[in-house]
Parts: structure tokens; C-alpha cells; sequence
């Protein structure tokens, strides 16, 4: 089954938005058959970029004492960082047999990806990957709440009011 149909209701039912949407309905449904409608609400591309700016923003603002960290490597580490320490990741755990069986997993597993987070406790390593940010990841309502929950983060981060990365990104956008 291919992706979503652009439809437009008309008072008394849903109708294809132009031809092209009239063919795929003819490809992809049967007359007479009933389907289930589901509202999508796609993000828009505006909100996007701003986001992806505001997270440029404050990657350029971050406090000196920060240098040198693996999220200060760019803006991209920055919001990877950002979407684990907001709960907006995986977590993948292994149990070894020893502390030191654990330090060892963790320092063969960090090099493979370097926006991840590798946390070691005890004989226990977790290793944190972010969430996709993208269209097909996240629908709007999950984007938004990732959104505010990042630039909040931020901000705290850097040590501003919140929402100031977001305000001050409005140019960037």
C-alpha cells in the first residue's frame, strides 16, 4: 500500500484533491469498499529549518568549558546529545560478566558511532541512540515536543533564559 492521499472534503465526502490523486485512487482502492480515514498533519518545512537552526545557534554559543566534549563537535553531536539527555533515544543494553569485561565493550563500542551516548555502570554497558528527527520518524505532534524538550535543554545547557536559542534563531531560518 503506497503513503497518504490528498483529499479534500467538499461538505458530504472526501474527493480526490486533483487528477493526479483521482489515478492514484483508482490504482490503489476498490469502488465500494470501505477504507479507514486518518487525519496526517504534516510539520512544516519552515518549523523545521528554524529548529535546525536554533540547535546551530546555540552550538555557537556554547561556554568555553565545553570544548573538547563530543557534543561540542558540531551542532549535529550537539542535538544528538541533546535528544538522549531528553529522552528521545534507544537504548540498547549488554550484561557482561565483569566491570572490567564492561569498560572494555564500552571502549570497543564508542568509536562506531559518535553521536551516541556509552554509558557504563558496574558490569552493565548501555549505549543511548538518538531518535530520528525526520518526517517519516516523527509525526508533528512527536517533532514538536521533541522540539521544545531539545531547545529547553539548551538553553539550560548554555545557561540562558529559555526560549532565547529559539528567538535568536529567527534570522538563521
Amino acid at each position: 500500500m503506497g503513503g497518504p492521499v490528498l483529499l479534500q472534503w467538499n461538505g458530504d465526502a472526501f474527493q480526490p484533491a486533483n487528477r493526479h490523486w483521482a489515478n492514484q485512487c483508482d490504482k490503489r482502492f476498490v469502488v465500494g469498499e470501505f477504507y479507514t480515514l486518518a487525519e496526517h498533519n504534516d510539520r512544516s518545512m519552515n518549523t523545521h529549518r528554524h529548529y535546525f537552526a536554533s540547535v546551530a545557534e546555540a552550538w555557537r554559543n556554547l561556554p568555553e568549558h565545553f570544548s573538547g566534549l563530543p557534543f561540542a563537535e558540531s551542532a549535529e553531536h550537539l542535538r544528538a546529545y541533546a535528544l538522549i539527555r531528553t529522552g528521545y533515544c534507544d537504548a540498547h543494553t549488554i550484561v557482561c560478566s565483569s566491570k572490567a569485561e564492561a569498560s572494555r565493550m564500552a571502549a570497543f563500542i564508542r568509536p562506531i558511532d559518535g553521536f551516541s551516548i556509552v554509558d557504563v555502570k558496574e558490569a552493565t554497558v548501555t549505549r543511548y541512540v538518538a531518535k530520528s528527527q525526520s518526517m517519516k520518524a516523527m509525526d508533528k505532534q512527536e517533532f514538536q515536543q521533541s522540539k521544545v524538550a531539545v531547545l529547553d535543554f539548551l538553553d539550560d545547557l548554555i545557561g540562558v533564559e529559555r526560549g532565547t536559542t529559539h528567538r535568536n534563531a529567527g534570522s538563521a531560518a
